[in-house]
C-alpha cells in the first residue's frame, strides 16, 4: 500500500509552502506490544518496505514487550529469538525495554541483548550486576542531516519500584522514576538535537502525567497498557499502536530547516497489507513444529477471559486438592479460546509464564485481607477484580472506589481453607497472610495440558462469580 506513504508525504509537502525547499520530512514506523505475534511480520515487513521505498528519511522503532505471547517464540530453545531475527532482517533502528523483556530473568535477557542488531536505550535502569550490561539511556541518529535523538524508558509502578514481573528477575537492579529521569535527558538533548523522541514502557496514563509538565520532546512512541492513541498534549505527539502488531503507527514530523513545524500520526492497519513472501517463509520456518501444533484435547464450547480463568483457578485447585482455587487476571494471556480443538501451542500462549502451583492456608479474614489489599492498590492491578476465585466474592467499596469489606456467600469464618494459587501471588503481592506456603513442582501449563488430554471435552464454565459493589452513604 505504497500510495498510503505517498499520500503522507504529499500531505507534508502541502503543508509546507511557506517553509519552500527547506521543508523534510521525518517518518517514524513504530511498533509496542507485539507479545510474539510473529505471524503478522509479514504484513508488517511489507507496510515498512513501502515506506522505505517512498522516502529515505524513515526510523523504525519498537517501544517494549517483544516477547511472551506466542508459544512458538517462547518454547523454542531460545526464547525470545525469533522475532528478535525477524526485527534485525527488518532493520530496526532503536527499542526500549518493557516488563516482558525480563520474563526469563535479567541474565538471559542480558545474554539476549547481544544479539539484538538495534540500539536498545532506557534511561531508567540501573545495573550492579555482571549478568545484565548497562543500557544507555538514549541515543542519537544522523539522517539526512538531522539529529533525531531517542530517550527510553520503562515502566516501574507495578513492582512496586520496578516493572511488573517476579521480584528474583530485578535482583541488583535500580529502576527509578522513569518520568523523572526521561525529563532529566530531555533536557540534556533537546539543545543538541533537531528531532526529540521518547520511547517508552510507561503507559499511556503516565506518559500523560509527563506531558502534562515535560513539553521537550517532539514525539512519545508509547506502549504498556495496549490501546491506540493519537493526542496532542502541550505540543508533543503521544501515540501508541494498540498490541500484537494489529496495527504499525505512522508519524510524520515535518520540519522548516532545522525546527519542526507539525507532528502527525496514524495507526494504520496491517490487514490492508499483503504478506511479504520472504518473510512469510521465515515465519512458517518458526510454525513448522509438530508437537506445538499437535491437539490435545477439545473444548466443547468458546471460552471467553472469564471462562478460561475460571478454568485455570479450577484446574490447579484439583491438581493441588485444595478448597479454593485463585487465579490473577494478568495472568490469563489470552481473551478467547473457541470452541474445537485446542492444540498444545494454545496452552502456552494462555499460560507463557512456566508458572508453578503455590499452596497456602488461609482464613476468611485473611483471604479478605488480601482481597482489599489488592483492589486499593495505586496500580493497574488495583481498582478492578484482579483475582478469580473458585468460590463467589463481592468487594464492597464506597464512593471513592476504595475497598473495605469482602463477602463470601459460601465460606464459613471460623474455617481455615486450602488455597492453590499461582506462584506469581504467592511470591508478589501484597498483605498476604498465610499459614503452610509452600510452591509444588507442577506447572500450570502441564496441569491445563493433563485435563485437556484426559477430560476433553471440556465444558468452561464463562460466569463471573466475583462483583464489585458500591456502598453510598
Amino acid at each position: 500500500m505504497r500510495h498510503f506513504f505517498r499520500s503522507v508525504l504529499f500531505a507534508a509537502l502541502f503543508c509546507a509552502v511557506a517553509c519552500g525547499p527547506r521543508e523534510r520530512t521525518l517518518v517514524v514506523l513504530s511498533t509496542n506490544d507485539m507479545h510474539a505475534k510473529i505471524q503478522r511480520f509479514p504484513q508488517l515487513a511489507a507496510a515498512v518496505e513501502a515506506c522505505r521505498d517512498t522516502t529515505d528519511l524513515v526510523l523504525l522503532v519498537d517501544a517494549g514487550d517483544r516477547w511472551t505471547g506466542n508459544a512458538f517464540v517462547d518454547k523454542v530453545p531460545a526464547p525470545g529469538k525469533p522475532i528478535i531475527e525477524l526485527m534485525n532482517r527488518l532493520h530496526y533502528d532503536v527499542a526500549t525495554l518493557g516488563n516482558h523483556e525480563f520474563d526469563h530473568g535479567q541474565a538471559y535477557l542480558g545474554r539476549m541483548l547481544d544479539s539484538m542488531e538495534f540500539e536498545v536505550v532506557c534511561a531508567n535502569v540501573f545495573s550492579d550486576t555482571v549478568t545484565f550490561p548497562q543500557l544507555p539511556p538514549y541515543t542519537v541518529f544522523r539522517r539526512g542531516g538531522l539529529r533525531i535523538g531517542v530517550v527510553g524508558a520503562v515502566t516501574n509502578y507495578e513492582g512496586p519500584g520496578h516493572p511488573a514481573g517476579n521480584r528474583s528477575s530485578f535482583v541488583g537492579l535500580a529502576f527509578p522514576d522513569p518520568q523523572a529521569e526521561a525529563s532529566k535527558y530531555a533536557a540534556l538533548l533537546r539543545p543538541k538535537v533537531d528531532v526529540l523522541i521518547l520511547l517508552s514502557h510507561m503507559g499511556d496514563d503516565r506518559d500523560l502525567e509527563l506531558l502534562q509538565s515535560e513539553t521537550r520532546f517532539d514525539l512519545v512512541v508509547g506502549g504498556h497498557t495496549h490501546v491506540v492513541l493519537d493526542t496532542l498534549v502541550n505540543g508533543t505527539l503521544l501515540t501508541q499502536t494498540g498490541k500484537n502488531l494489529q496495527n504499525v503507527g505512522v508519524s510524520t514530523v515535518r520540519l522548516c530547516g532545522r525546527k519542526v513545524v507539525g507532528v502527525d500520526f496514524r495507526a494504520v492497519s496491517l490487514d490492508d497489507y499483503a504478506p511479504d513472501k520472504a518473510f512469510a517463509e521465515q515465519v512458517e520456518r518458526y510454525y513448522a513444529d509438530p508437537e506445538l501444533n499437535r491437539s490435545i484435547g477439545r473444548f466443547a464450547l468458546s471460552a471467553n477471559k472469564a471462562g478460561l480463568a475460571n478454568w485455570m483457578a479450577s484446574a490447579i485447585a484439583d491438581e493441588a486438592d485444595a478448597d479454593i482455587g485463585v487465579y490473577h487476571v494478568g495472568g490469563v494471556r489470552l481473551d478467547a479460546i473457541a470452541a474445537g480443538d485446542v492444540s498444545r501451542a494454545r496452552v502456552y500462549d494462555l499460560e507463557p509464564f512456566g508458572t508453578r502451583i503455590a499452596t497456602m492456608r488461609m482464613t476468611p479474614a485473611q483471604i479478605r485481607r488480601m482481597i482489599v489489599a489488592k483492589y486499593n492498590e495505586l496500580t493497574r492491578e488495583g481498582h478492578r477484580i484482579d483475582l478469580i476465585f473458585t468460590t463467589p466474592y463481592t468487594i464492597f467499596v464506597d464512593e471513592n472506589d476504595r475497598a473495605f469489606d469482602v463477602r463470601f456467600p459460601e465460606l464459613r469464618e471460623d474455617r481455615v481453607y486450602k488455597l492453590a494459587l499461582s506462584d506469581y501471588i504467592f511470591k508478589n503481592y501484597q498483605e498476604l497472610d498465610y499459614a503452610d506456603g509452600a510452591i509444588l513442582d507442577d506447572e500450570v501449563a502441564d496441569v491445563l495440558i493433563d485435563e485437556l488430554e484426559d477430560d476433553s471435552p471440556l465444558r468452561p464454565d464463562n460466569r463471573l462469580r466475583q462483583q464489585v459493589f458500591v456502598v453510598i452513604e
